[in-house]
């Protein structure tokens, strides 16, 4: 797994991002917080929270103007983040290369979920609501960005009312009314378990967010001043320090990005990202034996994911496997009959056979269930074209 693309496919990104949680109290674990240190990287400077969270000043005066007959309340600003859900969907892909800052997103509504949810937090904190976010527990999701399969996961923003004064009397004992904005739609239809993360957790994920396209650019400078200060920003976040071991991995350092996985694991035992990255190193390092045992327990506890097989069946058409790429979509279609990604792959895969009418049938069910404008046109295109290519 030395490649630079079997490396990539093990990124995790935090926008769509994630991992799975940690089983330990991040209170009983020691943080080595000097294993992310390199001196052969160039340090780059990043984005502050400040420049993250801040909205300038022309979005302030629209907010200030749209809002000027007295304090908001939770029914306007639910209208305010309607609009970012409705005109979000209807342009972002939710690339992980939209890596935004609350002011760029708003701007420009092609970001991925984890910076909308920035800016939604930015809104609903600059018109005196609560915001919190959460993560949602998504199961493993891969998402193709510039090539390559990233493992990704999932976060939205519940936005409150505080308790306010009338007076010089207070409401009490009352439950602040609240709306969730989550920007997938796929997360709104299914009641996903949610668990409740900082502010600080969020910027680490936007810093990993930037590291890994920066590493997908083969930026390793740059990546690693992400990954860095993800890790400053929020040492007992997981993800941050797998993504510092890839960085190491790939630039010769394994030694060091051994212990850097280790410390993920410590955090996080059951960080699939993670576990997967060790084996690699352990295969890549003389160490075959203890890299097949992790990747055995990680391929068994994979195979009811449909995402899974979906990932697999794309990296057998790149091995030129065919007849093993059919039999991954096909139990993803299996496992989860709804998902366009499978319909695709088959799509895929029978084009490259000359099967065109059968590429044409499954493009055709990729579009049906497609959710986003982006994966529709998309699918369309490709159909109009098979289409012409039939009649030559």
């Amino acid at each position: 797994m030395l490649d630079m693309k079997h490396t990539l496919n093990s990124i995790l990104l935090a926008g769509t991002f994630f991992l799975v949680g940690c089983n330990s109290t991040q209170s009983n674990i020691q943080v080595d917080q000097s294993l992310a240190d390199n001196a052969f990287f160039k340090q780059h400077k990043v984005e502050t929270q400040n420049d993250v969270f801040r909205l300038d000043s022309k979005i302030t005066s629209k907010l200030t103007s749209y809002f000027n007959d007295g304090p908001p309340h939770l029914s306007q600003a639910e209208a305010l983040m309607q609009f970012l859900v409705d005109n979000g969907e209807a342009s972002m892909a939710y690339q992980s290369n939209a890596n935004l800052t609350a002011s760029e997103a708003f701007d420009n509504l092609n970001a991925n979920c984890l910076s909308l949810s920035i800016l939604a937090y930015s809104l609903s904190e600059f018109l005196g609501f609560d915001g919190q976010f959460q993560r949602v527990h998504i199961p493993e999701y891969w998402d193709q960005t510039q090539g390559y399969s990233l493992l990704t996961g999932h976060v939205n923003l519940v936005v409150s009312e505080a308790n306010r004064s009338l007076g010089a009397a207070h409401v009490l004992y009352s439950k602040p009314k609240s709306i969730t904005i989550d920007f997938d739609p796929n997360s709104r239809e299914q009641d996903f378990p949610v668990s409740n993360i900082t502010k600080n957790r969020i910027l680490s994920m936007f810093y990993s967010n930037k590291g890994a396209m920066a590493l997908i650019d083969k930026d390793y400078d740059l990546a690693y001043s992400y990954f860095k200060a993800a890790i400053n920003t929020d040492p007992y976040y997981s993800g941050a320090w797998g993504n510092l071991g890839i960085v190491f991995r790939v630039t010769g350092f394994e030694q060091q990005a051994e212990q850097v996985y280790k410390q993920a694991l410590a955090l996080n035992p059951q960080n699939s990202n993670v576990l997967g990255n060790l084996a690699l190193l352990y295969k890549m390092t003389d160490r075959e034996a203890a890299g097949d045992q992790i990747l055995a327990r990680l391929d068994d506890r994979r195979k009811s994911n449909p995402y899974y097989q979906i990932v697999k069946g794309n990296e057998a058409i790149s091995a030129n496997k065919l007849s093993e790429a059919l039999a991954y979509f096909r139990q993803a279609k299996k496992l989860d009959s709804r998902l366009h990604d499978s319909y695709f792959g088959m799509a895929k895969v029978y084009y490259l056979r000359g099967e065109i009418e059968l590429s044409k049938h499954y493009l055709s069910k990729a579009y049906e269930y497609s959710n986003y404008e982006h994966d529709r046109t998309r699918y369309q295109g490709k159909l109009q074209w098979l289409q012409a290519v039939a009649k030559n």
